[in-house]
């Protein structure tokens, strides 16, 4: 009979129990290490990435590893892809971790007019991408399309008759109401896999890499309305800081959009005396009982004139969009405006997360100071400036009812420097690229004449800086890490050298413990 084989209770265990019981333990404890170290490989690759981040990169003059500008490899927009939902392929191809929503998840609505449609949709291919971001172009009536524009657009609709609508307000037009229901028509349309929805104009310029790393900082399953309000205090003050202003661009979640559609129409018959798309949008959101989130990324840019000033001092957050690029001067002088969007789109798109980013150098020896707008601009001051100063926006600029008063503006500024004596030498943008054999961005600055000429004959020849050979910057920077995007900081200036005489190279990087800008 099968039974309990005998054995003692007490006392010694015997030779072959105690071999048996190692060997049991060391298996089991064998198996809880594999458990520990990959049961969840991508955690593990996560929190690695995240503590020790990417290559440094310290690159003497002398590095053939540094390339020319000639050499450097500009990126092609159809490296631009995004795989999956947890993992995105950012413009250098490399593989980003990203949590949250990716470009997939999120739908277009583009407001546009059939009258200035031929012109603007040069604007939209600046930055649309087919085949990886989805959404519509809302039109009021219908409009030819070549074969070529079907391959470089997304796919064009005609909204719906507005015309059972009141519309009362004397100054503005009927076509606000159509605008203000985009995002209604569109979740009526029942796209898959949507989080966001995201407005804007024929006339917007938006950086998509930016704009998901921005959303996915919420949540999408909860209603939320993001967006940002205008560089105008008084066109603030005249509709509501409250409010998303729609040529800047703004985003609703699926759960708002949703709820949205089912009570915006009875909403827009309460609000007939009311001017424009977004303000109609704010007041129904208002009445769900929402608040506008902001983020200072978005921009209306509600000015006119030369947009240098704001350009060249981005706020410390990631770019997401850009209106009325056509009621601007050309970001680059003699370019026309489209050309001079689509070579500030080539820094847009290689590195977003730096683009516009400032960063300064201050020399108390020499007596200068650089300000690095990476992807657009570097500024070299002949003295020495703080960093509370070049942080604010100079005034090149005029306000939304023409007045260069810094009360008409939402945000801080600083006046325009008259005296050619104190203004900076002025570098534009030439060339992106990377650092061979590493994730370093690269780009390069040539050096704008102009206000040299003015130092000379203003008798100033001395205060140029730096020295008239030096006809170019080059500008090395680490990449930026993800969680820039939750707690961003500066990178600081490591070094500025000159380099046989003719370019200047400054390497930037993040700041040690301690580092101060100054």
């Amino acid at each position: 009979m099968l039974g309990v084989r005998a054995g003692p209770s007490y006392g010694a265990p015997q030779k072959g129990s105690v071999r048996l019981t190692i060997f049991v333990s060391a298996l089991a404890a064998a198996a809880w290490i594999w458990l520990l170290l990959f049961s969840q490989p991508r955690c593990w690759e996560t929190s690695k990435d995240r503590l020790l981040g990417p290559p440094s990169v310290s690159i003497p003059s002398s590095d053939p590893s540094f390339v020319l500008e000639s050499q450097l490899a500009v990126l092609s927009p159809s490296n631009h892809a995004l795989v999956g939902r947890s993992r995105s392929t950012s413009s250098t191809g490399r593989v980003m971790e990203s949590e949250g929503s990716t470009l997939r998840n999120i739908v277009f609505g583009i407001g546009a007019s059939a009258e200035l449609w031929q012109q603007r949709k040069e604007y939209v291919k600046l930055w649309w991408r087919p085949g990886e971001l989805r959404g519509y172009v809302w039109l009021d009536e219908p409009v030819e399309m070549s074969a070529e524009d079907v391959g470089q657009l997304p796919e064009l609709r005609v909204s719906e008759d507005i015309s059972r609508f009141r519309y009362t307000n004397p100054k503005g037009h009927p076509s606000a109401i159509r605008l203000s229901r985009i995002v209604s028509e569109t979740v009526r349309m029942q796209p898959q896999g949507v989080d966001w929805f995201v407005m804007g104009d024929d006339d917007t310029i938006f950086s998509p890499d930016n704009l998901v790393k921005v959303l996915s900082k919420y949540d999408h399953t909860k209603m939320v309305y993001v967006g940002s309000s205008s560089e105008s205090h008084k066109q603030n003050v005249d509709f509501s800081y409250q409010m998303a202003f729609g040529g800047g661009g703004f985003a609703l979640s699926y759960p708002l959009a949703r709820a949205l559609e089912r009570m915006q129409d009875k909403c827009l018959e309460r609000h007939p005396e009311l001017f424009g798309s977004d303000d109609r949008m704010q007041a129904c959101v208002a009445e769900l009982g929402v608040p506008l989130f902001k983020e200072a990324g978005f921009h209306q840019f509600d000015i006119y004139g030369n947009a240098f000033g704001l350009l060249s001092a981005h706020p410390l957050v990631p770019f997401i969009s850009l209106h009325h690029v056509d009621l601007i001067e050309p970001v680059f002088p003699g370019r026309n405006t489209r050309d001079a969007l689509a070579h500030l789109n080539k820094a847009m798109r290689a590195e977003p997360a730096a683009f516009l980013q400032q960063s300064f150098c201050v020399d108390a020896k020499r007596r200068w100071t650089v300000s690095v707008a990476w992807g657009y601009s570097v500024q070299w001051f002949p003295g020495v400036m703080r960093a509370r100063d070049l942080e604010r926006p100079e005034v090149t600029y005029q306000s939304w009812h023409r007045k260069a008063d810094p009360l008409h503006y939402s945000f801080n500024t600083r006046p325009a420097i008259r005296s050619p004596c104190q203004r900076p030498t002025v570098f534009y943008m030439d060339d992106i690229g990377y650092a061979q054999n590493s994730d370093a961005p690269v780009s390069v600055y040539a050096r704008d004449t102009a206000n040299d000429k003015r130092k000379k004959e203003a008798y100033c020849k001395s205060s140029i800086v730096p020295p008239e050979g030096v006809t170019s910057v080059r500008v090395v920077r680490d990449p930026t890490e993800d969680d820039w995007f939750q707690t961003p900081r500066r990178q600081c200036c490591k070094s500025v050298t000159i380099q046989e005489g003719t370019q200047a190279l400054i390497r930037l990087g993040a700041c040690d413990d301690g580092e101060v800008i100054a």
